[in-house]
């Protein structure tokens, strides 16, 4: 298997990457209310707090999708060796540890190449090499870039098929949702496949234990942007003051994060100054959860075609293969 980063200019693209996350910050914290761009959790430290979030018992969403996989995989290998091309160029989008990928590599044969996507580029790049020693072989081009983003993709000649494992579409408003929907056809070109993880509605007691685990992991992922600001914008957060708030709201059928400020307190970021009420909170992360039928709308807006659904046990989650096609194509639905 060759490893070759993608990512052209690499201390340019970092320079613009650090120049995003202090606009954004400021920006955000300059909102009421105040908010902060849920990617920006994914620094290495993050990531590493989010795989020990998923190997909570509490946090249903990687267990149950990660039990599923490996029946949507045999499906999927029976279904693309009917397709006129049935090798397979896999592009998966925030990447992170690499891990729902093993099902698929387990059960598909014809998976030829991988281009793995995703905004920490430290955490992508030890990712992907322990995909190398795992599967002799199979090309990975790891791509240091903001997967939510339309981006230009080398020419295979190979079925294309995304992945976006995790529920992950559920972190991005419903807008935001359809703008990556739209951004990712364009990415991947029309006829090509789209594997998707959605977490589904469920009762809400589920939902709470799984973003509020009692070990307070999940606080602490919450929390970790802010160490983030205070190292790279020269932030004076003090995290004792700051508690994580995490709720679902029914009304917009997601799950809200937030940090709430335990005092009234001033910031310092970037020789900035920001005031904190007692009480307040700065909005870090929606998880959008949708009904089959109401994420199938949301995907034909954008031109993505519903070719095979799975469940698992429960209705607890969802796994759709979707098909890219833009204007009035037709459908093979066999």
């Amino acid at each position: 298997m060759t490893i070759a980063l993608a990512t052209q200019d690499t201390e340019q693209a970092t320079s613009k990457h650090d120049h995003s996350f202090r606009e954004d910050v400021l920006r955000g914290l300059a909102l009421r209310p105040k908010q902060l761009a849920a990617k920006y959790f994914y620094d290495e430290r993050g990531s590493q707090l989010f795989d020990d979030i998923c190997a909570l018992d509490e946090y249903y969403p990687y267990h149950v999708e990660l039990e599923l996989l490996p029946t949507v995989a045999a499906d999927l290998s029976r279904f693309f060796r009917t397709e006129k091309n049935d090798e397979l160029s896999i592009v998966e989008f925030g990447a992170g540890s690499l891990r729902k990928i093993t099902p698929l590599l387990n059960n598909i044969d014809t998976v030829k190449n991988l281009t793995a996507i995703d905004i920490s580029e430290e955490h992508l790049l030890n990712s992907c090499a322990e995909l190398r020693r795992r599967y002799s072989g199979l090309d990975v081009t790891p791509l240091a870039q903001d997967f939510t983003l339309p981006l230009p993709l080398s020419q295979t000649g190979l079925t294309r098929m995304g992945f976006f494992p995790g529920s992950t579409i559920g972190n991005l408003h419903r807008q935001q949702a359809l703008e990556f929907l739209h951004n990712a056809g364009q990415t991947l070109g029309s006829g090509a496949y789209l594997l998707i993880g959605v977490d589904t509605k469920k009762p809400e007691h589920i939902l709470h234990q799984a973003y509020n685990d009692p070990r307070g992991v999940t606080a602490n992922f919450n929390k970790n942007i802010l160490t983030r600001i205070n190292r790279e914008l020269d932030g004076d957060f003090d995290l004792m003051h700051f508690g994580h708030h995490a709720f679902y709201n029914k009304e917009h059928g997601r799950i809200e994060m937030h940090l709430r400020s335990l005092r009234a307190q001033r910031v310092q970021i970037a020789a900035r100054e920001f005031y904190f009420a007692k009480g307040e909170s700065i909005h870090t992360e929606n998880s959008y959860k949708y009904h089959p039928s109401e994420f199938a709308t949301l995907a034909r807006k954008a031109h993505w075609h519903t070719r095979r659904l799975w469940m698992a046990p429960d209705d607890l989650f969802a796994i759709s293969l979707l098909q890219y096609k833009p204007a009035t194509t037709k459908i093979d639905d066999r």
